[in-house]
């Protein structure tokens, strides 16, 4: 009896209701993910009279969440690989929920510390789990779009949390929008009953029932005989998935992976902190400079969106590379007086060639591997990148400490996008030559029984 390949059910599959839930499922998870994480800026002010600590102190706070954060890439990376990125996800949910509300009754600095030490781990697992999901289970002519949409949410998350912020904290104090953090925990029970692990882990695990449900939602017009077996394009590599990163001529890409994550995170959250006292430093007003962060951020949105449509027409490589190109580019001529209009649709473009080429290459990193180390490399390289996006801001405190001039500011923030393009441009391109049956329809069934 022939087999179905689970990898032609799901690239052979409609848009549809599943793809639908997947998606705004995830989206939702993020939004709560970035709430979790940037409702401490909201709070800065107030914690700096109530506890007596310096900015220095409060930074450092700050900083701890991000260190949990690239903890948590890796380790959640592995574990999903190992246990399932369903559990991964919930760990993952739990952690960041459950401490981020406990830092609401952390009675001073240190123990509001840890609590954001520990969330960070779980804020950092989110990413590569939602990421990994995402390509199980969609088309692939649809993998960058849909990834797109779900790191859209970032920015959905940061708004929220600022208004909630602005709104809450007058009425019942900065304890109130960490009580807010709870709400996830209510999303669980949704999460145990309707997400699933890899198709590939559902059939390794020997889960056949539970993977011949999930493959007829994603692709309804696919008529899955009861005694049907599957098969997949990967057999599960030896040793650890972490080891094994570098196997099967991936050492290279993998590397190249890595260092372009580390550019692009250094880049883009350098040039976030900086960008308002570099424009302040220049002689534009105060306010004309901190509009040009969400001129940054609109761009990254868009950037976002429509590079994850011409990653999946043309190729996610072919869209990288000279994405981050225009973006040094574009910073390499910011240093130069321009008119407003100018101005904005310059650091619009550097945005989204910025934070919307790093989305995508989540994409990149998570379809260079197969489904039994995904997690575990979308983990790495959001780790990696994680620490290139501390070092950012504090590089952009060297430039500005150096009192170099404008164009000299920009140039250096401009070396690392033509770095992160040289490290991609040497990624090896993969390609799956395996030939598989064809996939039965309703009406192929329908024949083979008359």
């Amino acid at each position: 009896m022939p087999k179905l390949n689970i990898s032609d059910i799901v690239n052979e599959s409609k848009f549809n209701r599943f793809h639908i839930g997947l998606l705004i499922s995830c989206c939702v998870i993020i939004i709560f993910d970035m709430f979790d994480l940037v409702i401490y800026g909201s709070v800065i002010p107030i914690l700096l009279k109530e506890w007596s600590i310096s900015p220095i102190q409060a930074g450092a706070i700050g900083s701890y969440g991000f260190f949990g954060m690239m903890v948590g890439a890796v380790c959640f990376g592995i574990f999903a690989d190992k246990f399932g990125r369903k559990t991964g996800l919930i760990l993952s949910v739990i952690l960041f929920s459950v401490f981020t509300f406990f830092c609401a009754f952390a009675p001073g600095p240190t123990s509001f510390s840890i609590f954001r030490f520990i969330a960070g781990i779980g804020i950092g697992g989110v990413l590569p789990n939602v990421i990994a999901l995402i390509t199980d289970y969609t088309p692939k002519h649809l993998h960058n779009l849909m990834i797109s949409i779900a790191l859209c949410s970032f920015s959905i998350g940061g708004i929220v949390a600022g208004l909630i912020g602005i709104y809450f904290i007058p009425l019942t104090g900065w304890q109130s929008v960490y009580w807010a953090a709870a709400l996830p925990i209510l999303f669980i029970p949704f999460m145990l009953k309707y997400f699933h692990d890899s198709p590939a882990m559902l059939l390794a695990k020997g889960r056949i029932a539970e993977l011949r449900a999930v493959l007829s939602k994603v692709n309804n017009k696919i008529a899955l005989i009861p005694d049907m077996e599957f098969e997949t394009n990967y057999t599960k590599e030896s040793g650890s998935p972490v080891t094994a990163l570098f196997k099967n001529n991936r050492a290279l890409g993998t590397v190249m992976i890595w260092i372009a994550f580390f550019m692009s995170l250094l880049m883009y959250n350098g040039l976030t902190t900086w960008l308002p006292n570099l424009m302040f430093k220049a002689g534009y007003p105060l306010g004309s400079s901190l509009s040009f962060s969400i001129v940054l951020n609109i761009g990254a949105i868009i950037g976002t969106l429509v590079l994850g449509r011409l990653a999946d027409k043309h190729g996610v490589k072919k869209v990288l590379v000279p994405m981050f190109i225009v973006a040094s580019i574009c910073l390499a001529i910011l240093g130069f007086k321009y008119n407003m209009i100018i101005l904005y649709v310059l650091v619009a473009i550097t945005g989204a060639c910025t934070m919307g080429a790093q989305n995508i290459s989540y994409s990149i990193a998570a379809q260079y591997y197969p489904p039994s180390m995904r997690s575990t490399a979308v983990g790495f390289a959001s780790g990696i990148g994680r620490i290139g996006g501390i070092i950012g801001p504090t590089f952009g405190g060297i430039l500005v400490a150096l009192n170099l001039s404008l164009q000299m500011n920009f140039l250096s923030f401009a070396l690392p996008g033509i770095l992160a393009a040289i490290a991609f441009s040497l990624v090896p391109l993969k390609f799956d030559s395996s030939q598989h049956v064809p996939l039965p329809t309703d009406t192929n069934t329908e024949a083979a029984g008359k």
